[in-house]
């Protein structure tokens, strides 16, 4: 069955004009000035070259790093049908993400069939686990869900900038600092189990944090 098309108001049609291709433009003039380093734990290497099919985790609030290091990957990731989706789905699909309709709340069960389908299709698949409104680093039951559905482990990623500026927002978005050089923690894949993507998460935040160049 097609899911029923959103309807806009003339002016939410017209930030939806704008909003995104200046957005994009913003992304692409910091993220020129941005220097990255991974780090992993051990028996772990950078995911950027291994096959898909593939499930990450990630925060809500390192996402705009995010979209600058892993873009013209092909990467599926979860986006509500809310305005606020629709806007981050059109600037982020410029950047060569994949979105992939729905949320874990008011559609969660839509949400979760595309992201089964994503892999089965075999692609690579990112979570905010924590979104779309929190409670901030909290690991939500959304990613465990997917990867116990199609037997996958799941990896975690924390990116984490030497300098920025944090939004007053429920997930304290960073925006990394123009030149800062942005730490890119990778753990080994975890099980299918939100407590153990909970604690990969941390662990990778904590890495990434604790870096000399994420102080």
């Amino acid at each position: 069955m097609a899911e029923p098309e959103v309807q806009y108001t003339f002016k939410q049609r017209l930030i939806l004009a704008i909003v995104p291709p200046l957005a994009y433009m913003v992304i692409c003039l910091l993220g020129v000035t941005l220097r990255f380093e991974d780090i992993c734990e051990p028996g772990m290497v950078p995911q950027y070259h291994t096959p898909p099919p593939l499930i990450y985790a990630i925060w809500h609030r390192c996402l705009l790093a995010c979209a600058w290091r892993f873009r013209q990957g092909n990467l599926h990731i979860l986006i509500s049908r809310s305005f606020d989706g629709e806007l981050i789905a059109r600037t982020v699909e410029r950047l060569g993400f994949v979105a992939v309709r729905g949320s874990s709340s008011r559609d969660g069960a839509v949400g979760m069939r595309n992201l089964h389908r994503a892999y089965l299709e075999k692609n690579y698949i990112a979570i905010t686990a924590d979104g779309p409104r929190g409670p901030a680093q909290k690991a939500k039951p959304g990613v465990a869900q997917l990867a116990g559905l199609v037997g996958a482990p799941v990896g975690a990623v924390y990116l984490h900038p030497s300098s920025f500026w944090v939004l007053r927002s429920w997930d304290r978005f960073m925006i990394p600092k123009p030149f800062s050089k942005v730490t890119v923690s990778w753990t080994v894949p975890v099980v299918a189990d939100q407590k153990a993507v909970q604690d990969a998460l941390d662990r990778a935040t904590k890495s990434a944090e604790s870096s000399p160049h994420g102080k």
